[in-house]
């Protein structure tokens, strides 16, 4: 179930939790990622909060998201870079992207093998991609009111499976959001030293979201049924007995 596009641009943009988690997210990114120079990037759900950083360093910079979720133009002081495109179908080249952030569009997807091949596609040989989603053991995803309390929650265990299978081997992972999903005051202010506490402390259980940074294994690993049904077509014939000739 895809959350809408204005609910999404409402928490992000014109909430005080939205933005401090929007913060508390981007600086992981950042420190993963400092420098995307000439660089393409993509974002796939709702990942426009986290781009906004590399669209002056970067080649280009495309917001796709699922017509499931909407589409809004972005950014607002510029060129528009938003594109609405079906889940598993992205106007984009294969080997295309050097940079692949996935922010609430694997949670929500309903074909979530088909979005990880699709990101696989995309994804360049020595590219990076970046899967965000909400963390099992966090307390954002109790929550449902914050995007992070909708769809399937994961743990990492559960996450890194689900992309080995595909081919996107994890490298590196983080957490985020160790502040309580609440826009309490105390709370707010006291945010980033919540987020720097808990990266000391945990990357893995604390934090409201996981972040797992991901290579493309090449060739892909083989993948039991219909995929690889499809490549070994089947002989409806095979298993009967050849017709003999009728005897003179």
């Amino acid at each position: 179930m895809h959350l809408d596009v204005l609910d999404l641009r409402t928490f992000y943009y014109k909430t005080q939790l939205g933005r401090s988690a929007q913060r508390a997210v981007r600086e992981q990114m950042l420190s993963l990622w400092p420098d995307v120079h000439a660089q393409t990037v993509v974002g796939f759900g709702f990942a426009n909060p986290l781009l906004r950083p590399y669209l002056d360093s970067a080649r280009r910079v495309i917001a796709l998201m699922p017509g499931q979720q909407g589409v809004m133009p972005w950014p607002q002081d510029g060129r528009n870079l938003s594109v609405l495109c079906e889940e598993t179908l992205w106007p984009l080249e294969s080997d295309s992207a050097h940079k692949l952030v996935v922010m609430h569009g694997l949670e929500t997807s309903e074909n979530p093998t088909d979005l990880l091949d699709e990101c696989y596609r995309v994804l360049q040989p020595e590219g990076r991609g970046l899967f965000i989603v909400p963390n099992r053991a966090g307390l954002w995803s109790r929550r449902d009111r914050t995007p992070f309390g909708f769809g399937r929650p994961y743990s990492l265990g559960q996450l890194e499976a689900q992309l080995r299978t595909i081919g996107l081997i994890p490298e590196r992972h983080v957490a985020a959001l160790f502040q309580p999903p609440t826009e309490k005051p105390f709370w707010l202010k006291t945010g980033r030293m919540w987020e720097k506490m808990g990266r000391q402390l945990s990357n893995r259980y604390a934090g409201g979201v996981l972040m797992v940074e991901v290579t493309k294994q090449v060739p892909a690993p083989p993948r039991p049924g219909l995929r690889e049904a499809v490549r070994r077509p089947l002989r409806v014939l095979d298993g009967l007995t050849q017709p003999e000739p009728k005897p003179v």
